[in-house]
């Protein structure tokens, strides 16, 4: 099972709440899920999981470097799966729908802002925040 060897690899034991919300995370369309997302997808499936649990397991990934936490306009977390390749982020400010995106001449130009400032880029983290334009089809 590919999880459990995720977890060794991060160094967490191996327990089944662990290995549900992992599960979860990675099985699903959705990749930016909330604690509290996580929480109603145990429920739904019967697992008796309290929400300490996921808040808890959550922090854990987030610190042995297997989840991203972001934390959008609207106050709330969501997380999704380091797969360490980078990309950045659109959110509707109607429904909330997170869109990520790659742009190779966003990721040039915000290089060569921060060298025309004297500075090397080490990171960073683009978020746009959008509208659906009425009449438009999604790709």
């Amino acid at each position: 099972m590919e999880q459990r060897q995720e977890l060794r690899k991060a160094g967490l034991k191996i327990t089944l709440p662990r290995l549900k919300i992992l599960e979860i995370l990675e099985g699903n369309r959705q990749r930016h899920k909330s604690a509290e997302d996580i929480y109603k997808e145990l429920l739904n499936a019967n697992e008796d999981i309290g929400l300490a649990t996921v808040y808890r397991v959550l922090t854990q990934f987030e610190s042995a470097g297997l989840v991203t936490r972001h934390n959008f306009e609207g106050g709330h977390s969501v997380f999704e799966i380091d797969d360490g390749k980078h990309h950045d982020h659109m959110v509707c400010v109607d429904s909330g729908e997170v869109v990520e995106f790659v742009s190779d001449e966003i990721e040039r130009l915000q290089a060569e802002v921060a060298a025309q400032h004297g500075y090397e880029l080490l990171d960073h983290s683009l978020v746009l925040y959008v509208k659906k334009i009425a009449g438009a089809n999604s790709d």
